[in-house]
């Protein structure tokens, strides 16, 4: 990379006012010092990044609608738009319904309807489909949609109800097949394309709310002999089979199951995981390591239990996870719900959780949280298309990753957790810069050409 006079610098910090705050550029720097380095190498590249997102559930959607004319064009620009907000690309949507709905539904509710004539996306269009659709025209392009069932309609399962687990019966596996086949027809009719979907929420989740269990032996089954070869027969090969999306606890061992099936993974685009429970950022490496041909999709996560508002914490945990994940090879990043009312919902059994925005349904205010703003370090910076690139830190404490645009433009993403400010020297190629972050903060770096 030819040498740049200077480097822009965006910061956010706990402290002060600084959010997403462009400050004074850095400058070249033949200094020679002891400070920690971050090495960035551009000509060494990795992974290609789809983009970022959040989740269009119901409740974020009848959220959004609550909201006045003006303030509901805030939100929709502050996520979608490219040159003044996110510029988010990646988003996923329930198929019927999950926690974050306002009840119990399916698209094909007649009880043995296995011929789907009583399939209707009409409840999507109450609250969903309008708020994906003004997303789409802020964005200005079709967003790249990650459809993801909770639970079959209640009739096609063991429990006879769309929550508390049970399993999908093996007489409805074709038929729950094709509501996927369905459900991508009737979206696309409203002019909204799905990209991608993936076999089950949760698989391993026994819920309270709408959840169904496979084993990995059920959902192989179920994509080699139904779900793959359904979307084939109605020309949507192209469409993505995401598998798993659940924790990266057992995402080894789930996908391990599935690949090994040449004829399944045939149909497998990738896995998609959670954060939920421990860590365990090295079963993503080992992901790769070992299915080096299939993708890494961070599809869910949020902070549980409440609204969280004013939390430092939380931005710190999106952060770090974005941080470890890409650095071992996952290629794009789905926030949970793009917002929720004050108290963490609406949510139909109670399961209360925070969003980057959140809304004071009195006062018709956003309520920007942390993670709003370190979410933007990375979807801000990153344009879909980037590829990830060599990047090291030689302090533990100074949490790392880097990223070269389509358009040559170089984003490095800093972190630090810790309650000291830390100075460091920024390399990327032969061009050596001397930084400073604040403690608690995070700042992305762009070298442009």
């Amino acid at each position: 990379m030819p040498n740049s006079p200077r480097t822009r610098f965006f910061l956010t910090s706990k402290n002060g006012s600084s959010r997403l705050t462009e400050q004074i550029p850095l400058s070249l720097s033949d200094e020679e010092s002891n400070l920690p380095v971050i090495s960035v190498i551009p000509e060494k590249t990795f992974q290609t990044i789809e983009g970022f997102g959040g989740a269009f559930t119901e409740a974020a959607a009848v959220t959004w609608q609550s909201l006045s004319p003006a303030k509901r064009n805030e939100v929709l620009h502050t996520y979608f738009d490219r040159d003044e907000g996110h510029g988010y690309s990646l988003c996923r949507v329930h198929m019927n319904s999950c926690d974050f709905a306002l009840g119990n539904y399916a698209h094909v509710e007649t009880t043995g309807d296995v011929d789907l004539h009583s399939f209707s996306i009409d409840r999507d269009r109450q609250a969903l489909l309008p708020f994906i659709k003004a997303a789409q025209q802020v964005a200005g392009r079709p967003l790249k949609l990650l459809v993801s069932p909770w639970s079959p309609p209640a009739w096609m399962k063991s429990n006879g109800q769309m929550s508390h687990g049970g399993h999908l019966l093996s007489k409805y596996r074709l038929a729950w097949a094709r509501c996927y086949v369905r459900f991508i027809e009737e979206y696309a009719k409203e002019g909204v394309p799905v990209w991608g979907v993936s076999v089950q929420n949760e698989p391993a989740a026994n819920q309270r709310w709408d959840s169904c269990i496979y084993t990995a032996e059920e959902e192989r089954d179920f994509v080699r002999d139904f779900l793959g070869p359904e979307l084939v027969r109605a020309g949507m090969g192209h469409i993505r089979i995401v598998i798993w999306d659940h924790n990266r606890d057992l995402m080894v061992e789930r996908a391990s199951v599935v690949y090994s099936d040449a004829e399944a993974a045939k149909y497998v685009w990738g896995t998609g995981f959670h954060w939920y429970g421990e860590d365990h950022f090295e079963h993503v490496q080992l992901m790769h390591d070992a299915w080096p041909d299939k993708k890494l999709l961070f599809t869910e996560g949020c902070q549980e239990g409440g609204p969280h508002l004013d939390s430092w914490d939380l931005g710190e945990r999106y952060a770090r996870s974005m941080i470890n994940d890409f650095n071992r090879w996952t290629i794009g990043w789905i926030d949970w719900n793009l917002v929720l009312n004050e108290q963490g919902g609406p949510n139909h059994v109670g399961n209360f959780c925070s969003a980057p925005i959140m809304i004071d349904r009195e006062h018709d205010a956003l309520l920007f949280q942390s993670s709003y703003y370190y979410l933007g370090h990375f979807s801000r910076f990153v344009k879909p298309g980037a590829r990830r690139v060599l990047c090291a830190s030689s302090r533990q404490d100074i949490e790392a990753t880097a990223f070269i645009n389509p358009d040559a433009s170089v984003a490095t993403v800093v972190m630090n957790r810790t309650e000291d400010k830390i100075r460091f020297t920024l390399r990327i190629s032969d061009s050596k810069m001397l930084a400073e972050l604040p403690p608690r903060s995070i700042a992305t770096y762009l070298s442009e050409q």
